[in-house]
């Protein structure tokens, strides 16, 4: 037989590989204030939540999820424009996830207060899809 042979892959498989890929690149450029922030959220050493980092959600990828408790933790620097991310919010809320966000300084200086904060969160009920 001439040539190789490549199955069909349906179109949201190719997505989702794809996403899988990009969620790994961004894993390997976290900012310094993420892999702080993942030190402490990683292995369930947050009160036995479980997060994720850069996992894609949807369109978008979420810094860190604890998909039990359906709660999102954002870690921004100056380069999220205010329009885009009222738009992702807005979609990640309409599929049941509250999202918290704080500065990269904040979690720098602070993380102390950062992490009962999110204790806080995670102790409140989570909304119903």
């Amino acid at each position: 037989m001439r040539g190789t042979f490549l199955p069909t892959v349906k179109a949201s498989m190719r997505r989702r590989i794809g996403q899988t890929s990009f969620a790994r690149r961004l894993r390997q450029r976290q900012t310094e204030a993420e892999q702080f922030l993942w030190y402490r959220l990683r292995n369930r050493e947050l009160v036995g939540a479980r997060f994720r980092r850069q996992e894609p959600l949807g369109p978008y990828f979420a810094d860190f999820v604890c998909l039990e408790k359906k709660l999102i933790i954002e870690v921004d620097g100056s380069q999220h424009t205010q329009e885009a991310e009222a738009e992702r919010n807005q979609w990640l809320q309409d599929s049941g996830f509250r999202v918290v966000r704080f500065w990269d300084n904040e979690v720098l200086l602070n993380i102390d207060g950062v992490l009962e904060r999110i204790i806080e969160e995670l102790e409140v009920t989570s909304p119903s899809p």
